[in-house]
């Protein structure tokens, strides 16, 4: 994420905590949080108080996104997207890029699909977690076409460790 981003959408965001450590390097950067969950949103808002740059809104991200958000520099999203049906990702793929400046970023750090049923055992115990129900997890390599076919560039996936997986593309620049 590059730290010249001024406006940033967190999608997902939870209590706040990828706001909270973008803006140590981006301090002058105005962030949008968005989350569906009451529990989360009142968290969101004890961490940024009264602080003016952060708005948080709720917002399911089932639903499309809100067109006021367009312009952003940076939309960012952390373990959320993995939830929603496979339809619906690919249309907020689409959303996303709409609301990004040219040359705006979208980065997903995301819960991927294992390529192979022994390799998802293998992540699952590796976590010592439960699966959980509410996942519809998804191979990088569709989600990469699909990010490409909503018109970013520089697609890739940036990192990945089992199913855990960075996604990033650029919204291309205006000619």
């Amino acid at each position: 994420m590059p730290r010249s981003a001024r406006r940033i959408v967190d999608l997902g965001s939870g209590d706040g905590r990828l706001i909270a450590l973008l803006r140590i390097d981006r301090p002058g950067a105005r962030c949008v949080a968005l989350d569906a969950s009451p529990t989360m949103l009142e968290a969101a808002r004890r961490r940024f108080g009264d602080d003016a740059a952060v708005e948080v809104h709720a917002h399911d991200l089932a639903e499309p996104l809100p067109g006021d958000l367009r312009g952003a520099d940076a939309v960012v999203s952390s373990f959320a997207i993995h939830h929603l049906e496979h339809d619906r990702k690919r249309a907020l793929y689409g959303e996303i890029h709409d609301l990004l400046a040219p040359g705006g970023r979208f980065a997903n750090l995301e819960h991927v699909a294992s390529p192979t049923p022994a390799l998802h055992d293998a992540f699952m115990a590796a976590l010592d977690a439960p699966e959980d129900a509410s996942n519809r997890l998804l191979d990088v390599e569709t989600q990469l076409r699909w990010l490409r076919e909503a018109g970013f560039d520089d697609v890739d996936c940036y990192w990945k460790w089992r199913e855990m997986a960075l996604l990033a593309g650029v919204r291309r620049a205006a000619a």
